[in-house]
């Protein structure tokens, strides 16, 4: 399907780059030759921003020369020519197989930010009602639910979950989730992975609450459980469909490996309805033809017309098919189970450290890819400035209380966990 697309328009593919070799998705350091990263450096912060690996790179540089050489045509008929040419359906084929959920059900955006900001700001709440969510939360999702709120009305009620990792348990997380939730509680916000933390909820099982709740609800009452997904979606087994909540926004620009500017929103089926889409799309024909007939669209809403509309950087928004594909062939369970175990190096080494606080718990059940703590006597800041001094590139959370921040992923060795350790207990 691919292969096609990079000759629609009479297009020459480029040369690819002959130096890596084949891709063997069994074989981490093939895995890790697929990457462009600087072999002089620990890179110990891939929650942040992924280095695509080839095939992904490849396939962006395919449509990026198909465009340079006939952009009109290439867009024309990958977009919008034939419904089963429309390459955007093709991507939400393939985030909807790594979903577990349907490609309608699949909306297209450019980050977890946007993705948040148009549930939020299309789900629009009785002057009663609230969104019930934690203290955890990062700015810009928070920022989305103050920025509805501000427009249309309703409130805001914040809770905190655990006071430290000691803290974390499934039973004592749902128990203040449910002893928090009102008659008034429309929207429950939650975050899968605290990137100030490191803390990975039990977001099924908080999912689970909330069908129980909802069985006495009415419809217009009932809980709509949104998840801010981005440090799960990638380095978890769990399959989003799996989850239990009724929205669920990433960027596939983090553990996907996708490219930059690229992200999704799933939706349980039929939850779309409740939303009154935000930026016009140019992905589906109801609302276009609806304007041209001089009428309002008709029917329910769709996740395609809440995908936004414009002339995004397409190029990177299709070769997001590669990174699912590229993901899908290491196989969800061995990323996890990859993800746990260099990280899970991490946290015993720092825990063996006088100096050191973890904020994120032992139990890889209640951590994922983020490895967050404290070094007494040292400001954040200067603890990640000396790191990367020594080549080991680490980040300092940018909350309102800044930790240490690692983050090891599939292109990390163990030898890099014991680098970053090394340099760590240099901190006296």
């Amino acid at each position: 399907m691919i292969a096609s697309l990079a000759n629609a328009g009479g297009a020459a593919v480029p040369a690819q780059d002959e130096t890596v070799a084949a891709f063997d998705p069994g074989d981490w350091a093939s895995v890790q030759a697929q990457f462009k990263l600087s072999p002089e450096l620990v890179h110990i912060s891939n929650f942040f921003l992924a280095s695509n690996p080839k095939p992904v790179r490849d396939a962006m540089a395919r449509h990026r020369q198909a465009f340079d050489e006939n952009p009109y045509t290439y867009l024309e008929d990958n977009m919008f020519a034939k419904p089963e040419d429309m390459v955007w359906r093709k991507v939400c084929e393939a985030a909807a197989a790594y979903t577990g959920g349907r490609a309608e059900d699949i909306a297209l955006t450019t980050s977890t930010t946007q993705g948040l900001a148009m549930v939020y700001n299309g789900l629009k709440l009785a002057p009663e009602q609230e969104i019930l969510t934690t203290s955890h939360e990062w700015y810009t999702h928070d920022e989305a639910m103050r920025l509805a709120v501000a427009k249309w009305g309703g409130s805001i009620r914040r809770i905190d979950l655990y006071q430290g990792p000691q803290d974390v348990s499934v039973e004592a997380i749902v128990a203040r989730i449910e002893a928090a939730i009102r008659p008034s509680t429309r929207i429950l916000a939650m975050t899968w992975v605290h990137s100030g933390t490191g803390v990975r909820l039990p977001v099924k099982e908080i999912g689970d609450l909330v069908a129980r709740l909802n069985r006495d609800r009415t419809e217009a009452q009932r809980i709509i459980y949104v998840i801010d997904g981005v440090h799960g979606f990638g380095c978890s087994e769990a399959q989003v469909a799996s989850l239990g909540c009724d929205f669920f926004s990433a960027g596939t620009h983090k553990w996907i490996l996708g490219p930059h500017g690229t992200g999704v929103v799933w939706a349980r089926e039929g939850q779309w309805a409740h939303i009154i889409p935000t930026i016009p799309t140019i992905m589906a024909a109801e609302p276009a033809n609806a304007w041209r007939q001089e009428r309002a669209p008709q029917g329910d809403t769709q996740a395609a017309w809440v995908s936004p509309g414009g002339f995004l950087a397409f190029e990177n928004q299709w070769a997001l098919i590669e990174a699912f594909q590229f993901v899908e062939k290491i196989g969800r369970k061995r990323i996890a189970d990859r993800v746990a175990e260099l990280n899970g190096q991490l946290k015993e080494g720092l825990a063996k450290l006088p100096n050191v606080y973890l904020h994120t718990p032992q139990a890889a059940q209640f951590s994922a890819g983020i490895v967050c703590c404290d070094v007494k006597g040292w400001a954040p800041k200067d603890v990640v400035a000396k790191l990367k001094a020594q080549n080991i590139i680490a980040s300092a959370t940018p909350y309102r209380h800044s930790t240490v921040r690692f983050s090891a992923g599939i292109v990390n060795t163990s030898q890099d966990i014991d680098k970053t350790l090394q340099a760590m207990r240099t901190f006296a």
